[in-house]
């Protein structure tokens, strides 16, 4: 029996066949970074902040799985790591309304109204 898969795939046809996210290992990905801070809600909007871009595209892929939309990724900063580096803060927002997660009420529970960047904190 002869394959129907054609193989005439050219090279950039195969680097964008990255596997997606499964919901499940997305809203726990979240609800990690629900507990550290990184992630806060502020209205009907998730905001993401972090130093390391590659964690805003992991974080891309999160929303995505769970339906939603990243509405924005900014380079807010410049903060200080130790005493001779600066690093770039980056923060993503994005909209997430889909109402087969409950992420909101695990905020709620276990988030927190500043992230571990913001200078009031």
């Amino acid at each position: 029996m002869k394959s129907q898969i054609s193989c005439d795939l050219s090279l950039p046809d195969l680097e964008s066949l990255k596997p997606n996210m499964l919901p499940p290992e997305a809203q726990k990905k979240m609800q990690c970074w629900i507990r550290s801070r990184h992630l806060i809600c502020s209205g009907n909007f998730f905001v993401f902040e972090t130093v390391d871009y590659s964690a805003v595209e992991r974080f891309s892929q999160c929303v995505e799985a769970l339906g939603g939309t990243v509405i924005s990724v900014d380079p807010i900063d410049k903060i200080w790591m130790g005493d001779h580096r600066q690093v770039i803060l980056y923060q993503a927002k994005a909209s997430l309304h889909t109402p087969c997660h409950n992420l909101k009420q695990y905020w709620l529970k276990y988030g927190s109204f500043r992230t571990r960047f913001d200078a009031q904190a």
